[in-house]
């Protein structure tokens, strides 16, 4: 191995916008409602010159010569010689196996065996077993059957054992009884590389427990939208905490590259993602399109790099996300000549769950052009095997020349090699393999609560209410006893939420936690989720906030808290009865919530905290121990509900509370009466991914009805056209549905735009079209979508039973199987007769989570 790493500094050639970016300079956090909690700008602060982005520059062309250079980090020579070897001996059925990973729900053992496969992943629903999360020897029990698979092979010179990568993104919470730390955007608030090393370490020990090889963290977006359903998964708005703690978490997961303690014992390979650009999309759409500068993607963007990289990362996942409609997948200047060429990144490129087929095109089955532009393991969940056979095809054509292909393999047996693949042997007879003592014990559940502690943002605090005498008799109101609610999305399954405590096994609730502290220093603790039983009460602790949610699901058209459960309205009613109100808001993101503020007498932003529910009673109530607040805001705090791309660093920037705020005990925490006009209007309100609620079509979609080739927009009801009469029906408020009657089949009740939308991420991520209906008898009709293309329109069968209001679910990807491009949707619903005369009713049309995760195809 080699002694030490080589120099990691830029060259002297690096342009001056990037130097710029990791010197030193200074800033002040912005206007706020209270200075007190507004530290002054930390030494090495790179946020107070955002760079301009300037109108001439936002082309989409890149340069690698105004990036970074780095040098390479310095091989081993003797794992390049063992490369040398296995590559000459290799078949090409083998090579193309290597540059395939497949999600452990679609492949079997025997699989991994025919096909030579390189990679197994496991997706946040993909744990062996029947639930999307394991025990460890469930876990162990897979990891061996499949390392043992790839090495059980018939026919050739050397078997290379696959690597299982998962995601471990806030511990390795798809394992039941790891710890759950908070997500980084509470982390981000902590301000603490030291913290966020420490994690890391404790999470590849945890991966180690299960037999995994691979995490695919950190996470190094830089979120400049709050509405992006990954903002939780970023650190910061602000490049600068990122790339403080980029390099720091790759040390705590992989050791440190060219001494001992690299890849050694409890370590893992780590994964920077998610290049390039994921924070930056248009109006926050996950998976959408960063038009921005190229100085905005280096400066911002890529600043998580330029630590990540030296600090030698083994892997960098390719975003979903485009720059100026080039997906990431597919972009050689970025993969190739930014990052392996400029920046000397010798690891291998992993893709993303299915990304490869959005690429303009390719299919999940066929895109040689995304190795062709960088990319060296396409992570092909269930389209492995179609891939593997086009990718082969591909290589024996020429089409992926075998430079190419094996420049691919050479990187993914290189990182194999350094993390000791080769030699470990049996996942469940490696250290620490199966000692489950190690998962929630004191030590990590100790860090875990430290980190709630410092994760913690105090917004308010009215006349020094916190910190709390143990002594009073408090009533906990709201979310309190759920660990799953605290936790957020990508807890034991892909989107959260729901589950028991008892499967948090070495978790404590927020309320476990109030109890404990408060009961050892002799005050009563009274919990009503409803938020009564007020009587005799000396404070209320309520919490509320955010559902779990993952990904794409989580994006928002603009940043309003909007209840969903606990209703914080009751808060205002403790207020006028004298009794002081501590709000402690569990949120993914910064959120408007001028309401709750003002009803509140103490406003803390926990974020989405974890299992270590304790860490907030630490610090609400005076225990002794000398805590006090110390996180202060990594995202600036929005003024109205339209203020989602408030950044620090740009002109005009006037949060309500600015980056760098958050008060101590000591500091006037009285923020006065805030504004409770959010800015938005009716239109606005509607939820996510909805095309008809209370009534309306919700913009840009419209409501139509067909007749023939004739499209007639329905203005106001009743309307007649054709065979169809429409009119309006109650279903929970006056007029919120459709009644829909007809007196010959073919006409159809239609929701269009004339901007069609891009729904792929949904159908790929399994959303389902979801709408409420009822008819007095058993219905029969089609529901349908449709696309711009010709002949792009699907239809199924569907029976509207008879009786009370039911929700029916189709799952989108039953459109697309029929030919519908998802990503070019003009008709998000079409309604069909098909008996010669009949009646429904209809309303509350949207997608939703699927919740089953079975593929639904008729009603």
């Amino acid at each position: 191995m080699i002694a030490k790493a080589a120099n990691r500094l830029l060259s002297s050639a690096a342009p001056i916008a990037v130097l710029a970016l990791l010197a030193a300079c200074s800033a002040e956090p912005g206007a706020t409602p209270s200075e007190a909690g507004a530290p002054d700008a930390p030494s090495g602060d790179r946020t107070a010159a955002r760079p301009d982005s300037g109108a001439a520059e936002q082309t989409g062309a890149i340069d690698p010569a105004n990036w970074p250079h780095f040098d390479p980090l310095p091989l081993d020579p003797e794992i390049e010689a063992r490369v040398d070897e296995i590559l000459a001996t290799m078949t090409l059925e083998q090579k193309v196996g290597q540059v395939i990973q497949a999600d452990s729900g679609s492949v079997t053992p025997e699989d991994v065996r025919t096909y030579h496969l390189g990679s197994v992943l496991s997706g946040g629903n993909s744990a062996p077993g029947p639930l999307p999360y394991a025990d460890a020897d469930t876990w162990l029990e897979a990891a061996d059957a499949y390392y043992q698979a790839s090495l059980d092979q018939e026919g050739v010179e050397v078997a290379i054992p696959i690597i299982w990568g998962i995601d471990a993104v806030h511990g390795h919470a798809n394992l039941r009884g790891a710890v759950v730390f908070p997500h980084n955007i509470g982390l981000g608030a902590a301000r603490n590389p030291d913290l966020i090393e420490d994690i890391a370490r404790v999470t590849a020990r945890e991966l180690s427990v299960s037999g995994h090889d691979w995490t695919f963290a950190p996470t190094l977006a830089v979120p400049q939208d709050d509405r992006w359903g990954r903002a939780y998964e970023g650190f910061s708005e602000s490049p600068d905490i990122v790339a403080d703690y980029a390099d720091r978490i790759v040390y705590g997961l992989q050791g440190h590259y060219g001494e001992d303690d690299f890849m050694g014992t409890g370590s893992v390979i780590s994964s920077a993602k998610h290049y390039l650009g994921d924070g930056g999309t248009t109006d926050g759409r996950d998976q959408g399109d960063a038009r921005t500068s190229e100085a905005d993607l280096r400066d911002i963007h890529g600043a998580g790099y330029f630590t990540a990289i030296p600090a030698g990362v083994q892997t960098v996942m390719a975003s979903f996300s485009s720059y100026w409609g080039t997906r990431m997948h597919g972009h050689e200047a970025l993969l190739t000549d930014v990052l392996k060429e400029q920046m000397g990144f010798t690891g291998f490129v992993v893709g993303d769950w299915n990304g490869h087929g959005q690429i303009e095109g390719c299919t999940p089955t066929d895109c040689p052009e995304a190795l062709n532009a960088g990319l060296d393991m396409y992570m092909a969940p269930d389209s492995w095997r179609g891939l593997y056979e086009s990718t082969l095809e591909h290589a024996r054509s020429g089409r992926i020349p075998m430079e190419r292909l094996d420049d691919a393999v050479r990187r993914i047996l290189r990182v194999k090699l350094a993390a000791g693949i080769f030699e470990r042997g049996l996942p469940s007879g490696r250290p620490l393999a199966g000692d489950t003592s190690i998962l929630g014990s004191d030590a990590h559940r100790a860090l875990a609560r430290q980190a709630v502690r410092e994760s913690l943002v105090l917004l308010k605090n009215e006349d020094r209410l916190l910190p709390l005498d143990t002594g009073l008799d408090v009533l906990v109101v709201g979310d309190a006893d759920s660990i799953s609610q605290a936790a957020g999305g990508w807890t034991l399954s892909w989107q959260g939420g729901g589950y028991e405590n008892s499967e948090f096994p070495n978790g404590q609730t927020i309320l476990d936690g109030i109890r404990e502290t408060v009961e050892a220093g002799g005050g009563s603790v009274r919990f009503a989720p409803d938020g009564s039983d007020a009587a005799g009460a000396d404070v209320v602790i309520a919490v509320y906030g955010e559902p779990p949610y993952a990904e794409f699901q989580g994006d928002r058209d603009h940043v309003d808290f909007t209840p969903d459960g606990f209703d914080p309205a009751v808060l205002a009613g403790f207020g006028e009865r004298g009794i002081p109100v501590v709000s402690v808001f569990l949120s993914g993101r910064p959120l408007w919530t001028n309401p709750e503020i003002n009803a509140s007498d103490a406003f803390v932003a926990a974020w989405l905290p974890g299992s270590e529910g304790g860490g907030i009673a630490d610090l609400l109530f005076d225990g002794g121990d000398g805590y006090d607040f110390t996180g202060r805001l990594s995202f600036s705090w929005p003024r109205t509900a339209l203020q989602a791309t408030q950044n620090v660093g740009q002109p005009d920037y006037d949060p309500l509370f600015a980056y760098g705020y958050g008060l101590s005990y000591g500091d006037d925490g009285d923020v006065g009466l805030l504004p409770e006009e959010s800015g938005l209007d009716e239109s606005d309100l509607a939820p996510a991914d909805s095309y008809f609620v209370q009534g309306q079509a919700v913009p840009p979609w419209t409501l139509m009805m067909q007749t023939g080739q004739s499209l007639v927009p329905v203005i106001a009801l009743p309307e007649e056209t054709g065979a169809l009469l429409l009119s309006a029906v109650d279903r929970t408020s006056q007029e919120d549905s459709l009644h829909l009657a007809w007196s010959a089949p073919g006409d159809t009740l239609r929701i269009e735009t004339s901007e069609p939308a891009d729904i792929a991420r949904q159908s790929n991520g399994a959303m389902e079209l979801t709408f409420m209906a009822r008819a007095e008898a058993d219905t029969p009709v089609e529901i349908g979508m449709s696309c711009t293309r010709e002949t792009c329109d699907a239809f199924l069968p569907l029976t509207v039973n008879g009786g009370d209001w039911q929700e029916y679910r189709i799952s989108l990807a039953c459109f697309a199987d029929h030919g519908v491009q998802m990503s070019d949707v003009d008709s998000a619903f079409i309604l069909r007769p098909v008996t010669g005369s009949g009646a429904v009713d209809i309303g509350a049309i949207r997608l939703e989570t699927d919740l089953d995760g079975a593929r639904n195809c008729a009603g």
